[in-house]
């Protein structure tokens, strides 16, 4: 298998480089590179970005407003807007909805809602995992029951994931509660300003209100929502996890991370000599850089398989494995690294514009937050325990 690139695929890194030097906005770069929150409308602001230049929905075929990549190109253009700090693209309604629509949807579906995704207009949030539904998914008990044109949707998601910003969210409700597990279950469309939609933060580790529990109460929501069959849900659950897992291994991320840990241990000191000479630390630092380059190799080896027509099986998961593994570790020793100065914990430094004392180097004021914030990376997209039945099932016939 031949792992390199092409010429023409070479000039197009160049083009998003090129792009990114001209469009990515300073501010928001500094805000990622330092792991500061971002706001709404920071994340609106790239994404109107993308949309000016047709870059947005890289995966949608061309009739709907994709740019007509190759599978090649969309890993060459995630890979250098994370080296280049940009903010990701958030994927609930282009890289979640927006296939599952495109594939399962009616065509008056998919003429209103995937404008008003491209634009920026409806802001999409998912709502698979409830309390007592997580890794195990087909056990969800969220209802929805059929009243003339209209579903009676009871129940709760939890984990959603910046719902206190959306218009929409896309549902897996139950339509038939005497059908096995993974049948009965439905795949339904619904505006949170309905009546009976209410949002709750879940303040996490890092102190951020990222994700959210969602309550319905006697939700009223049209027939017309409804995507593909009724009791059909879980195919197109299934569907959308395809995408949800692409590029989770998130080598571009992983990447430009640990080129900010290695600028840490070259610049910090320790005895009088740089940490990155410090025995012990260099040879963690070399493990992660070993574990990254093979992790990278891996996925450029599932990238040019898909390239000819190939479908990643067992591949998916072991790079969402490792992947993680990684990220969590190079931010355990960005956190070791600076010390005692990691340990002080202020929510206001996470912040745009703020002036306060630094307790020690820059850097250090999020390492610990985003230390705790990837805690969350081996769990969310499928536990890396479930993924490791995955390989155990489809390699070793478990």
């Amino acid at each position: 298998m031949d792992l390199r690139f092409t010429l023409g695929e070479e000039a197009f890194r160049d083009e998003v480089r090129q792009f990114l030097s001209e469009k990515l906005p300073a501010r928001l770069s500094d805000k990622v590179r330092r792991g500061l929150h971002l706001t709404k409308a920071d994340m609106e602001e790239w994404h109107a970005v993308l949309h000016a230049r047709g870059w947005l929905a890289n995966h949608w075929p061309e009739q709907y407003g994709g740019p007509g990549w190759s599978v090649v190109q969309r890993a060459i253009f995630d890979d250098e807007t994370a080296r280049a700090h940009a903010p990701r693209i958030v994927p609930f309604g282009l890289s979640m909805l927006a296939p599952v629509l495109i594939k399962y949807g009616t065509e008056e579906q998919r003429r209103h809602y995937l404008p008003r995704i491209l634009d920026g207009t409806d802001w999409w949030c998912q709502g698979y995992s409830e309390p007592g539904a997580g890794s195990d998914l087909a056990s969800l008990k969220t209802s929805a029951v059929r009243d003339g044109d209209h579903y009676v949707v009871n129940g709760q998601k939890t984990w959603t994931t910046l719902g206190q910003y959306a218009d929409w969210i896309f549902c897996l409700v139950r339509t038939d509660p005497t059908a096995k597990a993974q049948e009965g279950i439905s795949f339904l469309l619904i505006d949170m300003k309905s009546p009976g939609v209410e949002v709750r933060p879940i303040v996490l580790l890092d102190g951020d209100a990222e994700v959210n529990e969602v309550f319905f109460t006697d939700v009223r929501v049209p027939v017309a929502n409804l995507v593909g069959e009724e009791n059909k849900g879980w195919t197109y659950a299934k569907y959308l996890l395809t995408y949800e897992r692409t590029n989770i291994a998130g080598v571009g991320a992983s990447a430009a991370a640990f080129d900010r840990l290695r600028a840490t241990a070259a610049t910090l000191t320790r005895g009088g000599r740089p940490l990155a000479d410090d025995p012990l630390f260099a040879a963690r630092l070399a493990r992660i850089e070993i574990d990254l380059a093979n992790m990278a190799t891996t996925n450029l080896r599932v990238v040019a398989a898909a390239a000819h027509g190939g479908a990643p099986g067992a591949e998916s998961s072991m790079l969402k494995i490792k992947g993680t593994e990684i990220r969590q570790a190079i931010t355990a020793l960005q956190r070791r690294a600076f010390g005692i100065y990691a340990q002080p914990f202020v929510p206001e430094a996470l912040e745009e514009g703020y002036n306060g004392q630094p307790i020690g180097p820059e850097d250090a004021n999020t390492a610990a937050s985003t230390y705790f914030n990837m805690r969350k990376l081996s769990i969310f997209g499928g536990s890396n325990e479930v993924q490791k039945n995955i390989i155990s099932k489809m390699i070793v016939g478990l």
